[in-house]
Order: structure tokens, then C-alpha cells, then sequence
């Protein structure tokens, strides 16, 4: 799996908080990362229809439907694609002791293994959701950790008058 799945995982579960559209580039500073690469991951999941990028002014990212019908599987697949994790490069057939291929009529032991796990991992993903992964956000860092991040990403000049004075503090990690 890609680096940019954890992003775009993260990014989903900060956009559960937010009333209003996150801008990409503070995204990417929220998690200190590429904004450029994370804009690839953001243009990913709107491709894949989790995301909408809305223009304008007070413009960013927002999701497109509930957290509840987003699963963790809908993310990986945005971003890495829908393809086996593994992939049989039928390497049975190789080498001095090459199992000739009219024998390999049914998939190797270890093909098997890795489909089992597979289709294993890919029924966990699809079971656990973007609301599962925000409460237990909230549950590791408090109920008001998500509405910290929500608040530090508002542009200071949608804020209200009392918070456009200096940053707001660090939120904690997602």
C-alpha cells in the first residue's frame, strides 16, 4: 500500500469535522506534508467520488457523502486502484526444477495463501468506515480533538472576529 493511502485516510477523517470546505494546502500542513503530493491523493479521492473540490475564495475540500457510506476500502482503492495486492508471477514454472505448465492447472499453495489473506484484508477494510475511524479519533484524543483540527483549518478571515488574531494551537495528530 502507498503512503498516500494513510494520507488520504487521514484527510477523510479531518473532513468529518468540517462545516466548511478545508483547503488542500492546509491539510497538507496540518499532517506537514507535500502539499503536491497530497494534492495527487486529494485528486484521487474526488475522481473516486469521496471528495469535491469547491472553488472560490473559501474554497477546499469537502466529502461527498456521509463518513458512515465511505469505507476504508472505498480510500485504498481511490488511491492505489482496485487490483490484488498480489499479484502470481507463476514463478513455479522457472528455474532447473520448473513445474511445466499444463501441470499447473489450479493456483499454488502460496497463491492460495495470499488470496485467502487478501480477500481477508479487503472484508476488514470494507467493514470499518471513515465515521469508525473519526470516533476512534475522538475516542483516543477526546471528543473536541476533531472540532481543534475543524478550527485550525477554517482561513483566518472565516473565522469568527475573536479568532483572527495570531494560530490557533496545534491540533492533535489524526
Amino acid at each position: 500500500m502507498s503512503g498516500g493511502v494513510e494520507w488520504a485516510l487521514h484527510c477523510c477523517v479531518v473532513l468529518t469535522s468540517t462545516e466548511e470546505p478545508a483547503p488542500a494546502a492546509r491539510l497538507a500542513e496540518l499532517h506537514d506534508v507535500s502539499p503536491s503530493y497530497l494534492a495527487k491523493q486529494l485528486q484521487a479521492l474526488s475522481r473516486a467520488g469521496l471528495v469535491q473540490s469547491v472553488q472560490g475564495k473559501a474554497g477546499g475540500y469537502v466529502l461527498t457523502r456521509s463518513p458512515a457510506l465511505i469505507t476504508v476500502l472505498d480510500v485504498v482503492e481511490a488511491v492505489d486502484g482496485p487490483g490484488p495486492a498480489f499479484v502470481c508471477t507463476e514463478i513455479r514454472q522457472r528455474g532447473p526444477m520448473a513445474t511445466p505448465p499444463e501441470a499447473c492447472t489450479t493456483p499454488c499453495a502460496i497463491n492460495r495463501a495470499m488470496g485467502r489473506a487478501e480477500a481477508a484484508w479487503r472484508e476488514s477494510l470494507r467493514s470499518t468506515t471513515v465515521a469508525d475511524l473519526a470516533a476512534d479519533v475522538a475516542s483516543d484524543y477526546g471528543p473536541g480533538a476533531l472540532d481543534g483540527i475543524s478550527a485550525w483549518l477554517t482561513p483566518a478571515d472565516n473565522r469568527g472576529a475573536s479568532s483572527t488574531r495570531g494560530r490557533a494551537p496545534a491540533p492533535p495528530p489524526t
